[in-house]
């Protein structure tokens, strides 16, 4: 499934419009705890996530990740945001819960880990 595939899923708004939506997603996370992340981070992963600042990017470029997701309609820091576009990593916003999005993007087979 492309990020693009992902967006239709879970009716995503895409905050970052300049990048490209065809990045292959693999596996699908959801923390909050950026330490936790950075050692179950992987690359390709989708990773839903409430956190807004610069430090979610940095976390995201270092496991090579598809894209952020943040859930709730919630939106990204502008200073994050340029960052994310800068370093090619997309990210949405989904009106649906976490716990939704995670639902749907275990039921459509993308695995937890790759």
């Amino acid at each position: 499934m492309t990020v693009s595939d992902l967006m239709n899923l879970i009716q995503a708004r895409d905050l970052t419009p300049s990048l490209p939506k065809d990045r292959e997603v693999t596996c699908g996370y959801s923390c909050d705890l950026l330490s936790w992340v950075m050692s179950h981070g992987a690359e390709n992963m989708a990773w839903v996530t409430v956190q807004t600042h610069l430090n979610v990017i940095a976390v995201a470029v270092l496991a090579e990740m598809a894209c952020v997701i943040l859930p709730e309609g919630i939106d990204m820091e502008e200073d994050s945001l340029n960052k994310s576009v800068s370093e090619g990593l997309c990210v949405l916003s989904s009106p649906l819960s976490a716990y939704e999005i995670c639902g749907r993007m275990y039921q459509a087979g993308i695995s937890a880990q790759s």
